[in-house]
């Protein structure tokens, strides 16, 4: 019995649970086109890329670049299909949006700790 729970244990422990990281906070901003929900969860300045437009934006400035991203791709779903795994330096995530206009477009997004907490440096959307 005592072998079952150190297994059982084991497994829990060696399962990486990114926690720090704003993963569904991240999806349901991008699902609901909330840029200032996204600009909000990352550094000071971010780095965006935007289908092959790509800048360092202050909070305002990213909110305006991703609204307008939003205005012509509205709405759709967001998923992830990779999340790296964290370590003290930081980790980066790769996700799929998909418009309401059926547009496909590969967003990966990498974050730095940051007081802390895991946050957004750079932003690519990708089709």
């Amino acid at each position: 019995m005592n072998l079952v729970y150190s297994v059982i244990t084991s497994i829990i422990f060696s399962i990486n649970l990114s926690t720090d990281i704003p993963y569904s906070m991240i999806e349901k901003s991008f699902e609901s086109n909330n840029a200032s929900g996204i600009v909000a969860l990352g550094k000071e300045k971010l780095l965006i890329n935007i289908l092959g437009k790509e800048g360092a934006y202050s909070h305002s400035q990213a909110t305006l670049v991703l609204k307008n991203f939003f205005a012509k791709h509205p709405a759709g779903t967001f998923n992830y299909t990779f999340k790296g795994r964290e370590d003290s330096n930081g980790t980066f995530s790769i996700a799929n949006y998909v418009s309401s206009k059926n547009e496909k477009f590969r967003v990966v997004m990498y974050f730095k700790k940051s007081d802390s907490k895991f946050k957004i440096e750079s932003l690519t959307i990708e089709r």
